[in-house]
């Protein structure tokens, strides 16, 4: 698929399954089924089982991190960025973006703005978001693009009654139908033991595509404004029959651990960036016991596959029962 593509609909648009099909209504939402999975609490369980008791049985408070807000930030620019004709899509307007967007992301959640000291520890840090924009004018021409979704929210359900659920930052149409799903990450691209779980949550919404559209999407982009990589991979139908099997039995294997209390670490490069390393075990830490009223299955657990926009403020830390 080429960069130009063309336009199936506007911004933010929540689509829960076939194309054009209006938002879910309340009663609907309340009559979906409970057994939720979403691709970042999915990804939580198969890097550690422990991290995902934190923030979905514990709901402990995870502070946001500068690395993480930025993500936030570039996202909302992105997104904004196709808000513009398609000549006016150029490295200066979006950096011209990143200051009203700060001033909304603080607008929404102010204690963000306290994540710095002072005035030029925040300037270079919305200098750091501007080099990652620039560097995404190096991986394509966002004039030759109209994107259908910007930060769309899909659902699909399974046959087995597991209902999937998540945000792709950009779906594009090209003009023979085939459909590309994007997602920018605002690290560098990865080693391989993180490659495959960003492929995973990228096979993820694949599927909920699928399983909705009735269409293989024909690529998968991942754009790293970190250091200006792109990783593409083009699915078929048996990858996705592997993942639906990988998501079911990820579900199941989520539900054992909940039947059992047996929520044990994975420790590896990620607990580098861990909040909870002062009581996890791997550390020498001690959980807290679990909660009294824990139910007899997750799909009683509020807000177990809640996820925000990516380019909401609630995306800037991976909060209880939802991430970015």
């Amino acid at each position: 698929m080429g960069d130009e593509t063309t336009a199936a609909a506007g911004p933010a648009t929540a689509v829960p399954g076939a194309p054009g099909e209006a938002p879910a209504t309340e009663e609907a939402a309340r009559a979906r089924p409970a057994r939720s999975l979403s691709p970042s609490r999915a990804g939580d369980f198969l890097t550690c089982p422990l991290l995902y008791r934190f923030r979905v049985i514990d709901r402990l408070p995870e502070p946001p991190s500068p690395a993480a807000v930025r993500g936030t930030l570039v996202h909302a620019v992105l997104e904004h960025l196709f808000d513009q004709p398609a000549a006016g899509r150029t490295p200066a307007a979006a950096r011209s973006l990143v200051a009203p967007e700060w001033e909304r992301l603080t607008a929404e959640e102010p204690g963000l703005a306290e994540l710095f000291e002072g005035e030029a520890e925040l300037a270079a840090w919305l200098e750091g978001a501007g080099v990652m924009l620039d560097r995404y004018f190096g991986l394509e021409d966002p004039r030759r693009i109209e994107p259908a979704h910007r930060e769309l929210s899909v659902e699909a359900d399974l046959a087995s009654g597991l209902h999937l659920r998540g945000y792709i930052d950009r779906l594009d149409v090209a003009p023979g139908g085939e459909i590309r799903i994007v997602d920018y990450k605002t690290g560098t691209s990865p080693p391989e033991e993180f490659e495959a779980r960003a492929l995973f949550q990228m096979r993820f919404y694949a599927l909920a595509i699928w399983r909705t559209r009735g269409q293989v999407p024909a690529m998968l982009q991942l754009m790293y404004l970190g250091n200006g990589e792109i990783v593409r991979y083009q699915p078929d139908e048996s990858d996705l029959l592997a993942t639906e099997r990988k998501v079911e039995a990820l579900w199941q294997a989520i539900e054992r651990a909940l039947r059992s209390g047996d929520w044990r670490p994975r420790p590896g490069r990620i607990c580098e960036w861990c909040a909870h390393q002062a009581i996890c075990p791997a550390f020498g830490g001690t959980p807290p016991p679990l909660p009294a009223d824990l139910p007899a299955s997750l799909a009683e657990v509020p807000g177990v596959a809640e996820e925000p926009a990516p380019s909401s403020p609630a995306a800037a830390s991976p909060a209880p029962a939802a991430a970015p």
